[in-house]
């Protein structure tokens, strides 16, 4: 059974009506602030009602409630307890206020956040009220969609929400940010109309550590590392497909690919590049495959897993055979010309050893008949 639960104040004289599908319970206490509010299934709305006649009080809760249908059966039911309950002797000096309970951003997060490259950034919203609205995250300079409530609509897996159940915060966190991912981002609710809350993010160039630590202590993890799966030299043609695999010894939280220096854009404008980690009881891996491979992605591909050593495999995108083809075809055409010089002057020696004895046996045969004439 559905429970919809009504309170209702007046004055200084607060009213609780608990409404069910079989009974009417109502009660009242004291409260300071003059409102009335409207509970229904976690919804919270609020309502008031103008300084007006009481026709005109029923037509302005009617106007509020009248979008949502499933309210309507326990409006007249409200009405009905608030016109024989809760009216005061003079109508004129009804002064009830309505304060629609809506989504709203709690803006104690800064607006601005900073980081330096390869490291995470953190840029936070707070939604009160949230109800059955929906949160979402939007890259402002390509209006990109990449978070919707706890899901992810983005195959550059370095984004995620860090939502705690049951929480106000949804917060957009980037791993291994990159200068490029400065810029606008909007944390937005589908109210209507919407709301959203600009925050700006800066990454700077990445600082140099490495000077700080111990070469023995930046190589400590050398039992947790990345491992190519195949050859660490890949050929490939033209418009066919990229597909590398790397396994990692440990149960990483993320593995980023580079293409060079730079991360791989899974929202580049080329298009085709799509991810796959798959995480087992002995560890992680990561396959990254790239469709249409062109020249412009030849290079050197590395896997960088958090918390072990990278790996990094080298792909030569070409327009014709493979070199280790191209190899063996130049091979076995040396080989075969070989053989067929070979089996040329074999040819010719024999010839010319035959003809030579077909001369001779011609001449002698030639002798012999002049003896006999």
């Amino acid at each position: 059974m559905h429970n919809a639960k009504y309170t209702m104040q007046r004055r200084s004289t607060k009213y609780k009506v608990t409404v069910t599908y079989e009974e009417i319970n109502y009660s009242k206490s004291i409260e300071r602030n003059n409102f009335i509010k409207f509970v229904f299934l976690k919804d919270i709305l609020d309502f008031g009602v103008e300084k007006s006649s009481i026709n005109g009080e029923i037509d302005s809760m009617i106007s509020a409630i009248i979008n949502n249908i499933r309210l309507q059966p326990f409006l007249y039911l409200i009405l009905h307890i608030y016109l024989n309950h809760i009216q005061s002797t003079s109508q004129s000096s009804l002064n009830d206020f309505i304060t629609m309970e809506r989504p709203y951003f709690d803006d104690i997060s800064p607006r601005n956040v900073s980081t330096v490259a390869d490291e995470p950034a953190i840029l936070k919203c707070r939604v009160r009220n949230k109800g059955n609205r929906t949160v979402s995250w939007m890259r402002k300079r390509d209006l990109h969609i990449l978070t919707t409530n706890i899901y992810t609509y983005t195959g550059d897996q370095r984004f995620s929400i860090l939502h705690p159940p049951g929480g106000d915060d949804w917060d957009l966190k980037i791993d291994y940010a990159q200068k490029r991912d400065s810029g606008i981002y909007e944390c937005q609710v589908n109210t209507e109309p919407k709301i959203n809350l600009a925050v700006s993010l800066e990454v700077n160039a990445e600082a140099d550590n490495r000077d700080k630590i111990t070469e023995s202590e930046y190589y400590d993890a050398k039992a947790a590392r990345a491992k190519i799966l195949g050859s660490t030299e890949i050929h490939v043609k033209r418009d066919s497909t990229i597909a590398l695999a790397c396994s990692v010894n440990i149960h990483a939280s993320s593995v980023t690919w580079y293409h060079g220096a730079s991360v791989v854009d899974f929202d580049s404008q080329r298009g085709g590049i799509s991810l796959e980690t798959e995480k087992t009881d002995v560890g992680t891996t990561s396959r990254l495959m790239l469709t249409r491979a062109s020249l412009r992605d030849s290079g050197n591909y590395t896997c960088v897993p958090t918390g072990a050593i990278p790996a990094s495999v080298r792909v030569h995108v070409l327009t014709g055979e493979q070199p280790a083809a191209m190899q063996t075809s130049r091979s076995n055409i040396v080989l075969q010309t070989r053989v067929y010089l070979t089996i040329a002057t074999s040819c010719i020696i024999t010839f010319a050893y035959r003809y030579q004895n077909l001369i001779i046996s011609q001449t002698a045969s030639n002798y012999n008949m002049c003896r006999r004439r």
